[in-house]
């Protein structure tokens, strides 16, 4: 009996030590998306701030501490200051970027789904891409007068660049075996550009479409600098004349909020509509 048990662990002991061992598998992915975490880095600042602040570190008179641009900030919103002049501001960018969003694409569509298209619009657009936008004001000044109009359309090109490209761009970089699948299957062009081409070029899309938003608050910051009457822009000029660095810094502060907001927005919006995506950030 003794000598079956001993013959029985002999013979099971090799074929234990020959079963392969399973290795443990290294993550490489980010892992999972922390909740609010964008926000992470602006509060560290802000608490760096607070703190050089209260050490002593800063200069007052340079750079004011937060309490003091928050009391600024809610005397000029108190006295209907700021109200007027961010409802200014949003309006001229909103404006803008809804003519240059509409131009973009249209433009995108009409130059990568047609070569008469492409020779017509992207040579154009690649020479308005290499001239300094804001080297434009001069002009557009004398175009169309000092008033709301230039200011609309120097966002608007701001804003349609970044959007023709990444859109072009993504359009042209679908691959043919779509579109040869699509002419086997007999689908019209309508029904082409529902199904294959808008799906292919929506990740170039928002891509395009964060930079237009970043770029269009950009501009507004220098064209509300030029010859405004109203605006954040305005209000921060007027704020250089007199010294004033916490209202400077009140505008700068209300510009960043809006440009962070926005960008929130676009992502979220790409990451419902392209859900069917499987990235590194889903």
């Amino acid at each position: 009996m003794s000598a079956v048990t001993t013959t029985t662990t002999a013979v099971a002991a090799p074929a234990a030590a020959e079963l392969p061992q399973v290795r443990r598998r290294r993550r490489l992915s980010p892992g999972r998306r922390l909740p609010a975490a964008r926000l992470a880095g602006p509060l560290l600042v802000l608490a760096l701030w607070a703190a050089a602040s209260a050490a002593g570190a800063l200069d007052p008179g340079a750079v004011p501490a937060p309490w003091t641009v928050l009391r600024t900030a809610g005397r000029l919103w108190t006295d209907g200051t700021l109200p007027t002049d961010v409802l200014t501001s949003l309006r001229r960018a909103a404006y803008g970027f809804a003519i240059g969003l509409t131009a973009g694409v249209l433009l995108a569509l009409a130059s990568g789904l047609s070569r008469t298209g492409e020779a017509l619009i992207d040579g154009t657009v690649q020479l308005n891409r290499a001239v300094p936008t804001l080297g434009l004001i001069p002009l557009f000044i004398l175009w169309l007068g000092i008033g709301e109009t230039f200011k609309i359309a120097i966002i608007a090109i701001v804003v349609y660049v970044p959007v023709y490209l990444n859109a072009h761009a993504a359009l042209s970089g679908i691959d043919t075996r779509y579109v040869e699948l699509a002419e086997v299957q007999g689908l019209s062009r309508a029904a082409f550009v529902r199904q294959v081409v808008i799906p292919g070029a929506l990740p170039g899309f928002f891509v395009g479409l964060r930079l237009a938003v970043t770029g269009s608050w950009l501009g507004l910051v220098v064209l509300e600098q030029i010859n405004a009457t109203s605006g954040l822009g305005y209000l921060m000029f007027q704020a250089q004349n007199y010294g004033q660095t916490d209202v400077i810094l009140v505008g700068l502060l209300i510009y960043g909020v809006f440009g962070l907001a926005s960008d929130s927005v676009v992502r979220l919006l790409e990451r419902r509509v392209l859900s069917w995506r499987r990235t590194l950030s889903s």
